[in-house]
């Protein structure tokens, strides 16, 4: 609790100097989050403000507890789809009459999924999210923008999107495009205007030395506009009620609905945990700074946890909003904390005028926030580099296109192991020789083959996907022992993290080789195979003298290894063997 205390004050102390840089972040931040969090509570089936409650606790609080500086927390498109149903579970629907009951059931959905997340930063499982690939990330982030480019379109032209939240964006584009109601020219004077706009205000920005909110100045341009241009609202308007969310307690004593709630919450956490990581790590790759997992796991749980006693739904590390507020220049998490802020004045006064955002405007910003959004500079690096790196950031850019964002990241890592897998399980083998010049080396293909001794370096991970070359790699031996070796080296300074069925094929390999009385001298032994030989009671028969353990202050194992191949092999040497023209063994080098 004291680091945590500790923690927590650190990010209490507010930077002066960065402060105005962070007002305006914040107010861009703050000028998106208001539509969208009232329109992803509508997608999870429940009236705007909760939505709105949504983006005023869970954003302070995940920016206060959490690890990145610009992640900015709150409802989010895959998470509003998760809890839409889990709702659908209960027997809620859009028209359900009982919308208190409703409500009441995602209280307890954001508890549960604070609970659950709050219990993986304990466990320190947070951690684990430091195994997705890079490759991983800029495939997601490019896929994720040209899918906010994609979604936008319909808005920035005016044209009624169509179909239902179960269809992809591309499905629901084609739809709309094909049997929409046109294109409404004063939204799309007002959208290709506000691109017109942002474009030559980004170059501006770029040459500027202080902040400069080009997303806001543009928004606001749009509002002012709007009228001008013919824009007028259509539609159903949005219905918010004014005030802040009243503390509430969840239903906890509901176990009937705890238990067909638990699995929805499972995926919401883990959704979100691997959404808010993915945002927080992309944008740290860009502005370098260190990331705490555990933490910023942490900062979710707590956020969903609280939320849940305020009336909110489950939130997330939100793609768009984070990336917006990276962009209008936001350099610390005092960013989040004041849009949070700015979200709850609009609460307060302004709730009645959102329905005069112009969503054209909107749309036009969130284009530009997904160009933005793709690295290009180094997602082309990423597809020059390896076939390996190409692969997953494609595959992980066209799982987030035509699948959906939130499996895209899962997508992409299961690649990323698929691929993984195969090239960890290669075991590299090296036949070494006792050289004319008393070096023990890497063997060179005019060096005569010792009929006596073969000695093998072996470098690689010992698990059971090296199991089949693990395999003919002792087949080798076997095959060498037929043709007349009489002492076998396996040199294994360079494997690493053995497991159960690689001990297994060398247990049964060594036992073979006792039976045909033929020795063989391990060397190299590190630690962690120490131990592991020492789990399997490998000494109870093993003889000492064949293990040779790594110890660089007593010289070489490898070397040792060799002078005591040399005591058993006595008189029985090769005719080429270069320990005939020299008897002296004390003065035999190592080299590989």
């Amino acid at each position: 609790m004291g680091k945590l205390w500790r923690g927590v004050r650190s990010r209490l102390t507010i930077d002066r100097s960065r402060l105005r840089r962070d007002l305006l972040a914040a107010l861009t931040v703050a000028a998106v989050a208001v539509p969208q969090d009232m329109a992803y509570a509508q997608i999870a089936g429940i009236p705007p403000q909760y939505g709105l409650y949504t983006g005023f606790v869970v954003t302070a609080l995940a920016a206060l507890f959490g690890s990145s500086a610009q992640l900015i927390s709150g409802p989010t498109n895959a998470v509003s789809l998760v809890v839409f149903s889990a709702l659908a579970t209960l027997g809620f629907g859009p028209d359900q009459a009982n919308a208190e009951e409703m409500i009441r059931a995602v209280w307890l959905l954001g508890f549960l999924v604070g609970t659950i997340q709050i219990l993986i930063a304990l466990l320190k499982l947070g951690d684990l999210t430091r195994y997705v690939s890079e490759s991983v990330l800029l495939g997601f982030m490019a896929g994720a923008g040209v899918l906010i480019i994609l979604g936008q379109v319909p808005n920035l032209l005016g044209i009624k999107p169509l179909g239902d939240g179960h269809l992809s964006v591309l499905q629901r584009l084609w739809l709309t495009l094909r049997e929409g109601d046109g294109v409404d020219r004063p939204s799309a004077l007002l959208g290709l205007g506000t691109l017109a706009l942002l474009v030559p205000m980004r170059m501006l920005k770029q040459r500027l030395t202080a902040p400069f909110p080009d997303l806001l100045v543009a928004l606001t341009v749009a509002t002012i506009v709007a009228p001008f241009v013919g824009w007028h609202p259509k539609g159903a308007t949005l219905e918010v009620e004014r005030g802040l969310p009243a503390p509430v307690l969840p239903p906890l004593h509901r176990l009937d609905w705890i238990r067909p709630l638990g699995g929805s919450a499972a995926a919401i956490a883990v959704l979100g945990l691997l959404e808010a990581v993915a945002v927080a790590k992309a944008i740290a790759a860009r502005t370098k700074q260190r990331l705490d997992f555990n933490r910023e796991c942490l900062g979710q749980g707590l956020a969903n946890l609280t939320g849940s006693f305020f009336q909110c739904m489950p939130g997330s590390g939100s793609l768009t909003r984070s990336n917006i507020n990276y962009q209008a220049g936001a350099v610390s998490r005092w960013a989040g904390v004041m849009s949070a802020f700015v979200v709850a004045a609009a609460l307060l006064l302004l709730a009645p005028l959102a329905r005069h955002v112009p969503k054209p405007a909107l749309a036009a910003l969130l284009i530009i926030t997904g160009y933005r959004l793709v690295d290009r500079k180094r997602l082309l690096y990423c597809l020059r580099a390896t076939r390996y790196d190409a692969v997953i950031a494609l595959s992980t850019a066209a799982a987030a296109i035509l699948i959906s964002v939130e499996l895209s990241i899962l997508i992409g890592i299961c690649v990323s192991f698929l691929l993984f897998v195969p090239r960890a399980a290669r075991l590299q083998v090296t036949e070494m020789v006792v050289g004319p010049e008393r070096v023990v080396r890497e063997r060179h293909p005019d060096d005569p083959t010792c009929g006596r001794l073969a000695i093998f370096a072996l470098e690689g991970e010992l698990f059971f996907g090296a199991a089949p070359l693990l395999a003919e790699f002792l087949d080798l031996l076997r095959q060498r022992v037929k043709q007349g070796a009489r002492v076998l080296i396996l040199r294994l300074k360079r494997t690493r993290n053995p497991d159960m069925v690689c001990l297994e094929m060398l247990q049964q390999f060594l036992e073979e080789m006792q039976d045909r009385k033929v020795p063989v001298l391990l060397c190299g032994i590190r630690p962690d195979f120490e131990q592991a030989l020492r789990n399997l009671r490998f000494h109870h028969w093993l003889p000492q003298d064949c293990v040779f353990l790594e110890d660089v202050t007593m010289g070489s194992s490898t070397l040792k290894a060799v002078r005591r191949a040399y005591e058993l092999l006595g008189d029985d040497l090769c005719p080429t063997c270069p320990r005939r023209e020299f008897g002296d063994k004390q003065e035999w080098y190592y080299m590989i």
